[in-house]
């Protein structure tokens, strides 16, 4: 039974674990600065020190954000040099969005010099999108992606081991750091999960076409050629991970299906809430041609995965907070194609209306409601009628008293 936090702080031991049973001797180095949600992280791994040291990690706290990455940057370093004692050293950066955002000259710097074949880094991104506790929202995958970093949207508790396991062996594959969407909701969050360090099947893709010299980190290195590798290569083995691993899943497939809806992270699991107080199960989805896709990899969205989901659909919508980033990756890959969807929809509609807003925080409820006329198109429309009615009732306005006194 672990909350996210301490979901964060087994991940490396886990890795440390697969690492020694495949004969591989490494270590652990985590650095970054401290703000919500991973505001508790410091103190979860100190917390767990003696388990820190009996799995070869190293925890050092950062002065602040960007001299914990160049640390980091550092760990994928070792062998260039001389010989070390370890094969390889993997690596978790941490901070909240303002840390993101003044990292971007050393993620750039780090991420097109590569990772080592035995190391890998994630890089842990904290993003508050209420502002909380900070002075602007946050939405920090547009940063990773101008550092051309791939992007993980874990959906729970389970996941910030599971995808993290496979963030690592994502990013050694393909020489990229791996960005990892953390979120008040999951990091704060708490589950009963599977901690078998083999209970992922990492499985290396056999088919892609790796470069002379593959794409780990190098010396001596030209800037040009960092340039081709990451953008001929390495992005496209990230994407190549992914889809060896079926990492991006299509969730419930109704066969010749319709209707498609796309959610990652924690909006997956709200759009998977939304359904039920639609009182719509997966036989209902089946019934009615709805399938639902959630990718696990959210940019650079794998394309194969989508094509497939979307093959004979005539409408996808796209549930996504903040600003759409999944969304025009799917125009941008179905534009060409001959049978893409008529209709691709999330932060508007057709008329320009805003379904999904990209502001606040995206609520099932909310989400329920934008879906309940869209999904009524294709069947059920009085029962869906009626529960929209019951939703609005639950989640309209209630009369409140506004001389209510609150005392520090």
């Amino acid at each position: 039974y672990l909350t996210g936090t301490q979901a964060l702080v087994r991940l490396p031991m886990l890795q440390r674990q697969r690492d020694k049973a495949s004969n591989l001797n490494t270590g652990c180095f985590i650095s970054g600065y401290r703000g919500s949600p991973l505001g508790a992280y410091d103190m979860a791994l100190w917390q767990a020190r003696k388990f820190l040291a009996n799995n070869e990690i190293q925890f050092q706290p950062g002065v602040n954000e960007d001299l914990a990455a160049t640390a980091i940057w550092g760990t994928q370093q070792l062998n260039l040099i001389e010989k070390s004692e370890y094969d390889g050293v993997f690596a978790i950066w941490y901070g909240k969005g303002p840390g993101v955002d003044r990292c971007g000259d050393v993620f750039k710097h780090a991420n097109a010099a590569g990772t080592s074949s035995h190391g890998g880094v994630i890089a842990l991104m904290g993003d508050d999108h209420t502002a909380k506790s900070s002075t602007l929202a946050h939405q920090s995958e547009y940063a990773m992606v101008d550092a051309m970093i791939p992007v993980l949207n874990p959906a729970g508790v389970q996941e910030f081991l599971d995808l993290g396991l496979h963030g690592f062996a994502m990013s050694r594959f393909s020489g990229c750091w791996t960005g990892f969407k953390c979120v008040t909701m999951t990091v704060d969050s708490s589950a009963s999960v599977y901690v078998d360090p083999h209970r992922v099947d990492i499985k290396i893709p056999d088919n892609f076409g790796m470069p002379d010299g593959g794409l780990n980190i190098r010396w001596p290195d030209v800037q040009l050629e960092q340039e081709v590798r990451l953008h001929n290569f390495k992005l496209l083995a990230a994407q190549a991970y992914v889809r060896t691993n079926r990492l991006d899943r299509i969730v419930i497939n109704s066969g010749p299906a319709k209707l498609g809806l796309v959610a990652a992270g924690k909006s997956y699991l709200d759009v998977r809430q939304a359904l039920a107080d639609l009182e719509l199960d997966e036989s209902d989805l089946v019934r009615l041609g709805v399938r639902l896709y959630k990718p696990a990899l959210v940019w650079p969205l794998e394309p194969e995965g989508l094509r497939e989901f979307a093959t004979g659909l005539d409408e996808i919508i796209v549930v996504e907070e903040k600003r759409g980033l999944i969304e025009d990756q799917i125009k941008e890959l179905l534009y060409n194609s001959p049978k893409r969807p008529k209709v691709i929809v999330g932060k508007t509609d057709e008329e320009g209306e805003v379904l999904f807003p990209s502001t606040y925080q995206l609520t099932a409820g909310g989400i329920a409601l934008a879906l309940a006329g869209r999904i009524g198109r294709y069947g059920d429309t009085a029962r869906l009628t009626e529960q929209t009615r019951f939703l609005r009732r639950k989640h309209g306005p209630s009369p409140t008293n506004a001389n209510v006194l609150r005392t520090p």
